[in-house]
């Protein structure tokens, strides 16, 4: 096992009160495993991956509570220097925006470069040669001609394929793509995939990868874990989630994908908004949204994380509705915390 996050909590102290972003998020990912982490915007996704990290702006964001356990170390004991370490040789990570993430006037050649410098120690001429073998193993064109060019001279894929170079420098054990896919065409998706698919296989990393894209992760996760309101609310092997769903919230974005075979049929869509983390309505945050909300669902305590199977839980009441097994057997598999309401301010 490389990353083991235990019951995480982080808030956000702002003007109009305290918002629990992320509330009792847990999983694991061993080495070599592709986790997905799947959730409309501002469920959580991102702001979980920065907290593990460990580059949450502070204030007004803080780790209020549970553990994240890097191989068997839990980073959040560790002082600034040590997690500085951790975080640049033994973790990465890839942003969603990779123009606003490099530095604009900077060679991309002295950017990666810069990993072994302050890492490595190496030299300038040392560190160059490097980063035109990082720009080789991505797949980037004439990498030799162009480790002098800047930023904006490189097409939105290549730049990602930059930012995917930038996190294996160091050859880390875990990498946490943000997005990696965002504002790009269908066809650079796909290629950009496949980059990380098949870098994954050569250094054995373990994965994270974040994404609202139910459609990206199927050919390269091997679980999935679905946020909703700040929680983790269904974890499951790929193909056991997109066969047997066992969340309505679940079930609600797998219905969503456009498909080939409905062809002049309406596209189906989740009724309302995500709740605001400030009002998070009582018991299960999703139940204004809910087609199958009972009147349990309406009232505190939120719903358990409930065993659904091997790999398998959700935080549903009726969960064996969903998935389509009535008598299915279930237990709880996470204790409900006292008071705990799935968010919102205190």
């Amino acid at each position: 096992m490389l990353l083991d996050v235990q019951d995480l909590t982080v808030e956000f102290r702002t003007r109009e009160g305290v918002v629990n972003a992320v509330n009792g998020a847990a999983f694991s990912v061993a080495e070599g495993e592709t986790l997905a982490v799947l959730g409309e915007s501002g469920s959580g996704k991102s702001v979980t991956a920065q907290a593990v990290m460990g580059i949450l702006d502070s204030p007004p964001g803080r780790v209020t509570g549970g553990r994240i356990l890097f191989q068997g170390r839990d980073l959040l004991t560790l002082g600034r220097e040590e997690r500085r370490r951790v975080r640049g040789e033994k973790m990465a990570m890839i942003f969603q925006d990779a123009l606003s993430s490099l530095n604009p006037v900077l060679s991309v050649g002295y950017q990666l470069g810069e990993m072994f410098r302050v890492h490595r120690g190496a030299s300038r001429k040392e560190a160059k040669r490097k980063a035109i073998e990082l720009m080789d193993r991505v797949r980037i064109p004439a990498a030799k001609e162009r480790v002098n060019d800047y930023p904006h001279q490189f097409s939105g894929g290549m730049r990602q394929r930059i930012m995917i170079a930038m996190a294996l420098a160091l050859e880390p054990d875990i990498v946490i793509a943000d997005e990696p896919t965002t504002a790009l065409d269908v066809t650079v998706q796909a290629q950009v995939m496949d980059l990380l698919a098949d870098l994954q296989r050569d250094f054995n990393m373990g994965l994270i990868l974040i994404t609202h894209d139910l459609g990206v992760v199927a050919d390269v996760a091997d679980k999935i874990a679905v946020m909703y309101a700040g929680r983790i609310v269904e974890n499951a092997p790929v193909h056991e989630l997109y066969k047997r769903p066992a969340h309505p919230y679940t079930k609600g974005l797998l219905d969503s994908i456009p498909r080939l075979d409905h062809k002049g049929g309406d596209l189906l869509a989740i009724k309302g908004l995500p709740p605001n983390l400030l009002r998070v309505p009582p018991g299960c945050p999703f139940h204004p949204r809910c087609p199958q909300v009972r009147e349990v669902c309406r009232h505190d305590p939120r719903p358990p994380l409930y065993d659904t199977g091997p790999g398998r839980s959700s935080a549903c009441h009726f969960w064996k509705e969903t998935i389509g097994e009535p008598d299915a057997p279930g237990e709880p598999v996470q204790p409900v915390r006292p008071g705990a309401n799935g968010g919102g301010a205190r």
